[in-house]
């Protein structure tokens, strides 16, 4: 069996996370490192049926992993951009010219529309695309729309969403062998799917449809049909519509407190790091250096607040986790959250749940409730975050003057 990772692809994947957590915006919610990980293994699944060598899956999986890290500067050109990154990456490592051409031109295969020249282009592009034919499709379909809304500002309504995709469907079609035999199958349930969908969206397609197959019936009663069909339409478009709405939110709320919980843990550690240092070198020395207290203590007071601060931003309150029944018929509880639950009994949990997804005006106003309550935790992590960075900025810029200031006036100096 060929061997899949080597030191040099190894290396290649730390770089291309590094730069995906430091220079790539969360906003590209589907073109992120979860994704470029997802097109390398279907890369080695596909190229693996292939029998390819050693050297043809190194340069697969390189081209795999660099394909999309041009997008720190945007969507528009990032395919050059990634192979500029590449190209650097591999000169550093000695890599030979021929072999990182090739690696170049499986990027640039993956610009759309994709032309494949070779091999291992079609393979890389069937890859980049394999979520159109597996069980991943609707999460990725989903992602894409959320990152042309907060990368473009892109809105689409339901309709116009289930047009572009089952374009884009219709007009896609993989390159390989393999490829098509892996998600073809799958894939042409999606596009029913869509049809579906679209059907239920368009009322002149129904009404096409019903006509071809010889079920129309009286003008007068297609016309009363039509206008049902076409308020059952509008509602079911507002439904969905408030849902995509709920569900972005959540998703943005999400994203913004990981941002938080990471850069907490950050200085959650490093100010851990400086505090060990300075008990550990500095603090034994005070007794014969005393002109190293001042700023020791200075630096000791800065890590210190910014060490409490920063637990501020991550400590979880505890709530009572428990509703009454009372409070589920006059609608004031909120069970979408887990803190307020907890401590109920599984059959009562049961009820509340059942009488909330009956009343849609109830569940919606519990969803709003739990974006609100989760916006005011977002506020509070952020605050406390701003002060713990503001208190280490000038806490260690003070800290570093008064060791300068100090050790001028040792006798020692």
């Amino acid at each position: 069996m060929i061997q899949t990772k080597t030191g040099l692809l190894a290396e290649a994947e730390a770089y291309v996370q590094q730069i995906f957590e430091e220079r790539i915006s969360s906003d590209y919610v589907y073109h992120d490192f979860p994704h470029t990980r997802e097109v390398v293994e279907a890369a080695i699944e596909i190229g693996l049926q292939y029998n390819l060598n050693e050297r043809e899956m190194r340069n697969l999986q390189l081209a795999g992993w660099f394909h999309d890290v041009g997008y720190y500067g945007g969507a528009e050109g990032h395919e050059e951009r990634s192979c500029e990154l590449a190209t650097a990456f591999l000169q550093e490592r000695s890599y030979p010219e021929e072999d990182a051409a090739v690696v170049m031109g499986c990027i640039r295969a993956t610009q759309l529309p994709q032309k494949p020249d070779s091999l291992l282009e079609s393979i890389l592009c069937d890859a980049d695309l394999h979520h159109l034919g597996n069980e991943m499709y609707w999460d990725r379909c989903g992602r894409v729309r959320q990152e042309l809304l907060q990368t473009k500002g892109i809105i689409m309504s339901e309709q116009e969403w289930v047009d572009f995709e089952l374009g884009f469907m219709m007009r896609h079609q993989y390159h390989s062998e393999v490829a098509r035999e892996l998600y073809s199958k799958r894939k042409r349930k999606h596009v029913k799917q869509l049809k579906k969908q679209k059907l239920r969206l368009h009322p002149e397609a129904i009404e096409a449809m019903e006509e071809a197959m010889g079920e129309g019936k009286k003008k007068k009663k297609k016309k009363k049909k039509s206008k049902k069909t076409e308020i059952e339409l509008k509602e079911i478009n507002l439904g969905r519509g408030v849902e995509t709405m709920y569900r972005t939110t959540y998703r943005t709320h999400v994203n913004l407190s990981s941002i938080a919980d990471s850069k907490a843990n950050f200085m959650l550690t490093i100010n851990a790091v400086v505090i060990s240092f300075v008990l550990t070198n500095l603090i034994p020395k005070l007794r014969g250096e005393t002109w190293l207290i001042a700023p020791t203590v200075a630096l000791l007071g800065t890590c210190l607040s910014a060490l409490v601060f920063a637990i501020l931003a991550t400590r979880p309150k505890v709530t009572e986790g428990k509703v009454t029944r009372e409070d589920i018929d006059q609608k004031k509880s909120n069970l979408l959250f887990f803190g307020n639950f907890y401590k109920m009994e599984l059959e009562d949990f049961h009820w509340g749940m059942t009488e909330m997804i009956k009343d849609s005006d109830y569940l919606y106003s519990s969803m709003t409730r739990d974006l609100y309550f989760l916006g005011v935790v977002l506020a509070k992590k952020y605050r406390f975050l701003r002060i713990c960075y503001g208190i280490f900025m000038y806490g260690l810029i003070l800290s570093v003057l008064a060791f300068a200031i100090a050790y001028s006036f040792s006798p020692t100096h």
